[in-house]
């Protein structure tokens, strides 16, 4: 786990510049942080698989990242407030009845990985459901619903595509930051 550098009330502060706010809550050990992130207070992480977080990640408050199934953010990504990644979800399509408190032979449970690329941005109050794909840049808008994958530097309301992204302006200030970083 994580070098512990500094604790006070408000957050705890590790090794590689990785700063979790109090309550935030990380369950289970199958984690992986780059540097420079910042995790806000009130945020739920559950790991029974890889959870991967890259350089300069920010995941607001009261986000969740839920389900057991493996998850990845890239570099220079984040979730806004209320986020919620679910990574594993009872499909009650067919067969599956109940919830956790059921058997899994009674459940029709889908895990699925769900990757963030580098430079996206997840909007406030968004649910990202198992299986999907967030494309490099991708930025996706306020209280949306994501149930497949997105394309890199588009900009989406749900599945919706609405515009693009400056991925050449993005990369040029990425490049310029890069040089002058402290």
């Amino acid at each position: 786990m994580l070098e512990l550098i500094e604790e006070n009330e408000e957050y705890c502060f590790y090794e590689n510049n990785i700063k979790i706010y109090k309550p935030s809550k990380l369950i289970g050990k199958n984690f992986q942080f780059g540097k420079n992130i910042i995790i806000d207070s009130f945020t739920l992480i559950q790991s029974r698989e890889l959870i991967s977080i890259g350089n300069y990640c920010h995941i607001s408050s009261f986000a969740s990242i839920t389900g057991g199934g493996p998850f990845s953010i890239g570099e220079f990504s984040g979730l806004s407030s209320g986020c919620r990644v679910i990574t594993a979800t009872d499909d009650l399509q067919f067969h599956g009845f109940g919830n956790p408190t059921i058997p899994k032979e009674y459940r029709n449970v889908k895990v699925a990985p769900v990757t963030i690329e580098d430079f996206a941005i997840i909007g406030t109050n968004s649910v990202i459901l198992p299986g999907v794909t967030i494309g490099k840049g991708a930025s996706v808008g306020a209280g949306s619903i994501v149930t497949k994958d997105l394309e890199p530097w588009g900009i989406y309301i749900g599945n919706r595509k609405i515009g693009n992204r400056d991925k050449e302006g993005v990369m040029r200030n990425y490049e310029h930051f890069m040089r002058h970083k402290a």
